[in-house]
């Protein structure tokens, strides 16, 4: 890990309106989190973990606050960047994982994995997939549907996919939620290796206590604060 500020974030706030009502789902929130850094968000369901890795990967705007990336500012006092560039930026330097693997049943292990760069127009050579699925143990399995997976395997084919266009930043939001425990220890040992031996940033949301305790810190959320 180096000493480099990856995210800086201040004074983020995200408010939902419900008629007259106002729901604070992330309230000032300030942090920073270093280039190679693991990071895990935990905290009580409706906390705003969710929210505010969402935010901190642009898949959604704060109501007020700034955010800088990679020495950008992305949301700041002036007028946010455009929908064009906010979509270079996911592309560019995130990648992400979900709870749900979100795999097309109906094409093989490497064909979802080579997916994203059919949309971003981005060349990627079968051989630098097949690296990822062998580095993730999944060399066996190229030519294998989803349905033909384990959980565990299909985490790790989605985890792959996360990767193929070299992302600076790694989002990944209780991807052991769907789970049991040992195919959750087996995505706990992948993302503790690319953060180890990749350099690679991530940010965590989870609700597993084991998962988190792998992070390099754990920042607690409640009510949309951090604790």
């Amino acid at each position: 890990m180096t000493n480099a500020i990856s995210i800086s974030a201040q004074n983020l706030t995200k408010v939902y309106r419900r008629g007259t009502e106002e729901i604070f789902a992330v309230n000032n929130i300030s942090l920073e989190i270093k280039t190679g850094e693991y990071v895990a968000f935990i905290g009580p369901s409706g906390s705003g973990k969710t929210t505010l890795i969402n935010i901190l990967g642009c898949l959604d705007n704060p109501t007020s606050g700034s955010l800088i990336i990679a020495g950008r500012t992305i949301f700041g006092q002036k007028k946010a960047v455009s929908e064009r560039e906010l979509t270079k930026v996911r592309r560019e330097l995130f990648g992400y994982i979900f709870q749900k693997f979100y795999l097309i049943p109906t094409l093989n292990v490497l064909e979802n994995v080579l997916l994203p760069c059919t949309f971003y127009r981005k060349d990627a050579t079968d051989d630098y997939a097949a690296d990822l699925l062998h580095s993730l143990g999944m060399e066996k399995r190229m030519t294998h549907l989803p349905g033909q997976l384990s959980g565990g395997e299909m985490q790790r084919v989605a985890i792959a996919r996360s990767l193929i266009n070299r992302p600076k930043i790694l989002l990944a939001d209780e991807p052991t939620g769907n789970l049991d425990s040992a195919r959750s220890e087996e995505i706990s040992h992948v993302l503790h290796e690319l953060n180890r031996k990749e350099g690679l940033t991530i940010i965590l949301v989870t609700h597993n206590p084991a998962l988190a305790k792998t992070a390099d810190r754990i920042v607690e959320l409640k009510d949309g604060k951090v604790l």
